[in-house]
């Protein structure tokens, strides 16, 4: 067992523990408060007045698939050779010894939705992880989180470029909902026909987004694209979640009343495509004002999976307020992938993924302390 003691505790729960202790048994959190009965034989772990917080979630990125120091050889986000690949699936890409998961962790990103890129109209499943590990398989919190598709700029310069279909949003849209509806069609058949339908990997791979087991993960810049993706989403009634979202701010009042969540970046660094044009750090603050939820993502590699603190405190700088943002990067991001009900917040119970900072973490100069995952100590300054 570890104690942790010492620390000013923001559980992201709804309190604020000054000078609190966590118990940690196993992989869990079994205790959080003040004056815990030390058992016998617990290590003891001094926060020395820093701020302890649940391990940070990145809920849209591509870690492990696009991997930092080499070129060709860790490019495995995009099979950009067909336009539909929903039978695709993150797991059988990630490889959890690039370089860039020890960095995450060593800043207190303890768990990541990473996943395909953006240059198919169905890339494939995305899955969720904890930062630390070297097989992807004792990694896993969920295996199939979300299915990407990807609106816009990308699927368009993709498959322009190999004059082929889609070169226009209209057949981007066009393509999702044909696949969509040959989905569904084979669905229907194999579960009320006595016909059924001959094995389709590409179909069965999208029947738990039809069911609502898991959502579309909409890659979309432009506020015109936000709204296609919400246009297929109704149309077939399937979940979806709004990624990137970088017009956000200029429809906050639209995306209000369709009650879809946000991810919301990566809003750090430079303007590189014409879609982005709009960027800025003010949509978390103005999604927030109109009471949309979102939560923060870097897309790495575009920025860095370490960076996702300072995107958050960015947010702050920009006007939205800081618990918000912690919530962001914290249990929002858990709500919205779904899986709270093991991350998130510091509660017993929940899996004891937890950092400890010398300053608040969206101090510019705050250092690391000590990272846990699972109950295990990862990092020690």
């Amino acid at each position: 067992m570890t104690l942790i003691k010492n620390g000013k505790i923001l559980t992201m729960a709804g309190e604020v523990i000054d000078n609190g202790e966590i118990l940690i048994q196993g992989n869990k959190i079994v205790k959080v408060g003040k004056n815990i009965d030390i058992p016998q034989n617990c290590k003891v772990v001094d926060a020395e007045g820093g701020y302890v917080t649940p391990g940070f979630i990145d809920a849209h990125c591509h870690i492990g698939l696009f991997e930092q120091d080499m070129g060709f050889e860790g490019d495995d986000g995009n099979e950009i050779t067909d336009p539909t690949t929903p039978q695709l699936r993150a797991i059988d890409a990630i490889n959890p010894m690039d370089s860039a998961f020890k960095e995450a962790y060593e800043n207190g990103v303890t768990c990541a939705c990473t996943g395909p890129g953006s240059a198919n109209v169905l890339g494939g499943t995305f899955a969720i992880i904890k930062t630390k590990g070297i097989r992807i398989d004792n990694m896993i919190v969920k295996e199939n989180a979300a299915m990407k598709c990807a609106f816009g700029e990308n699927p368009k310069r993709c498959y322009d470029a190999k004059k082929q279909s889609p070169s226009t949003r209209m057949a981007t849209a066009a393509i999702l909902r044909e696949t969509l509806m040959k989905a569904k069609d084979y669905l229907d058949k194999k579960e009320n026909s006595e016909n059924k339908p001959a094995f389709d990997m590409k179909m069965e791979a999208l029947i738990p987004v039809l069911k609502k087991e898991i959502p579309l993960k909409a890659h979309a810049h432009r506020a015109d694209d936000i709204f296609t993706a919400i246009r297929i989403a109704k149309e077939f009634d399937v979940n979806l979640t709004l990624d990137h979202c970088t017009e956000g701010h200029l429809i906050a009042d639209e995306l209000a009343k369709e009650n879809f969540n946000a991810i919301v970046g990566p809003t750090f660094g430079f303007r590189t495509k014409v879609e982005l044009k709009n960027k800025t750090f003010e949509t978390l603050k103005i999604l927030n004002d109109a009471g949309v939820k979102f939560a923060i993502m870097t897309d790495h590699p575009v920025i860095p999976l370490q960076n996702l603190p300072l995107c958050a405190a960015l947010g702050v700088k920009a006007g939205l307020d800081e618990e918000t943002a912690l919530k962001a990067i914290t249990i929002n991001a858990a709500e919205i992938l779904g899986i709270q009900d093991r991350v998130g917040s510091i509660e017993e119970g929940k899996d004891a993924d937890i950092a400890i900072f010398d300053k608040h973490p969206f101090d510019l100069q705050a250092s690391t302390k000590y990272v846990f995952i699972d109950g295990e100590m990862v990092y020690r300054k």
